[in-house]
Parts: C-alpha cells; sequence; structure tokens
C-alpha cells in the first residue's frame, strides 16, 4: 500500500507542475531562468521521448499501461528488492503513469523543461523519473539481482 501512496505522491507532483505550466506559460511560450541556458518553455509532445513516433497516442497509452501493471505485479509479488530496485520501479511507474494521463486528458504531453545549452529537447517531471528510474533499474539488475541469483 505504500508503494501506491508515494506513487500517488509522485504522480502529484508532476500533474501540478504541468498544471502550473498550462496555466502560466501556455500563452507566454517560454521564460528564460538563466538566458540561452535554462529556459521555462511550453511544448504539447504529441510523441514519445524527444518528439519520436508523433501522433502514436494508443501506442503510448497501451505501453504506459503494460509497464505501470507489470511494475505494480512485480512489486507486489517479489518480496526480494532492496531499496534501489523498489525506488526504481515506482519512479518509472509514476513517470509513465504522469505522461498517460497528460495523453488521455489532453491529446499530448505537456514538456517545459528547456536545457538550451545541453540539446534541443524539452522534457518534464515525468520524464525525469523515467529516466532516473531505468538508470537505477540497471543499476540494481547489474550489481544486486545477481547477488540473489547466485545465493
Amino acid at each position: 500500500m505504500t508503494y501506491i501512496l508515494m506513487i500517488a505522491v509522485l504522480i502529484g507532483i508532476d500533474q501540478l507542475s504541468k498544471l502550473w505550466v498550462l496555466g502560466h506559460l501556455k500563452g507566454i511560450g517560454s521564460i528564460p531562468i538563466i538566458e540561452n541556458v535554462f529556459h521555462l518553455t511550453y511544448v504539447e509532445n504529441r510523441g514519445a521521448a524527444f518528439g519520436m513516433l508523433q501522433n502514436n497516442q494508443i501506442i503510448f497509452i497501451i505501453v504506459a499501461l503494460a509497464a505501470s501493471i507489470f511494475g505494480l505485479y512485480y512489486l507486489k509479488t517479489n518480496k526480494n528488492l532492496n531499496l534501489l530496485g523498489k525506488s526504481s520501479i515506482i519512479l518509472i511507474i509514476s513517470g509513465a503513469i504522469g505522461n498517460l494521463i497528460d495523453r488521455i486528458r489532453l491529446g499530448f504531453v505537456v514538456d517545459y523543461f528547456d536545457f538550451r545549452f545541453i540539446w534541443e529537447y524539452v522534457f518534464n517531471i515525468a520524464d525525469v523519473f523515467v529516466v532516473v528510474g531505468t538508470i537505477m533499474l540497471c543499476i540494481y539488475i547489474l550489481f544486486f539481482e545477481e547477488e540473489k541469483q547466485v545465493k
């Protein structure tokens, strides 16, 4: 049950940030926080990461639902997960559902973090959850999952 609460809190943070963006940035477009380095920029992303596969919402909805259901099932049934493994799955589920809500409610994902000195892509908190969760899950699989199989 605590997993559900943590996921709900993370989704809430994501959705509240997107509501703020919709209310404050949609008409403006972009606000420089650090000129030519970091801006808050309103983008309607109808694709996947980096804008790939534009206008394939049904695919993204199915993938997000499947990943979330599998992740919840895995959390519930795998009692051997350590904190790193649990946290990674919680982050991935939270990010997937956060963007899923946008796709269903709006028909696109609201993106707004614009680090111009790194790349030209704009992203959101849910994207951060998915990326950080995936990196953590890879670390867990590489360094901790193997230990359990050896024992």
